[in-house]
């Protein structure tokens, strides 16, 4: 009878750190996928300035532009926690789009190699940190649904994980900006 319960226990121990073990990993993936935005956001964040610099000659009376789209990469680069920085990107990403949507009304900028080539750079690097941001959010859903399903859910209980947030777009980077010229 001692061994059944001893057999029992064991199991018991054997399946709580295995799920713990599985949980760990998940969670170290979600880290991870985040690292990955964080590298493609630095690279933006490396690539604005350039971007101001080389539109600010033909846009000059378009002050109010440059200054709202260096003080929301401001804000992004000193946001701390990831919902903070989820929603201080998607305000940047806005305005980088309100930049081009203006940038449309001058014909020489358009033309501008130096300015083509920085659009394209951050085309591309756009698409990068999609899919980055593709990337950790699969990995949170897959966090999250671990920690919630019976009878894991016990076992990340007990020690203390927590769901995670995924990097969505706001309303706000959802509607298309507005820009009169």
């Amino acid at each position: 009878m001692n061994y059944i319960i001893y057999g029992i226990g064991a199991v018991l121990l054997v399946w709580i750190v295995s799920v713990f073990n599985s949980l760990i990993k998940k969670r170290n993936t979600v880290s991870n996928s985040w690292a990955d935005v964080d590298v493609q956001l630095k690279r933006r964040y490396d690539l604005i300035p350039n971007l101001v610099e080389a539109v600010k000659g033909y846009m000059g009376h378009e002050a109010k532009v440059f200054e709202t789209v260096t003080e929301a990469r401001t804000r992004a680069m000193s946001a701390g926690g990831q919902d903070e920085k989820a929603k201080a990107e998607n305000e940047l990403s806005a305005t980088l789009k309100t930049l081009f949507v203006v940038s449309e009304s001058y014909p020489q900028l358009r033309a501008n190699e130096n300015f083509l080539s920085l659009q394209g750079e951050l085309s591309n690097l756009e698409n990068d940190l999609q899919s980055a941001r593709r990337y950790y959010n699969a990995t949170v859903r897959e966090f999250n649904n671990a920690i919630s399903v019976f009878p894991a859910m016990i076992v990340a209980k007990l020690f203390g994980f927590g769901s995670k947030e995924f990097f969505g777009a706001d309303n706000e980077e959802k509607v298309a900006p507005k820009v009169s010229v």
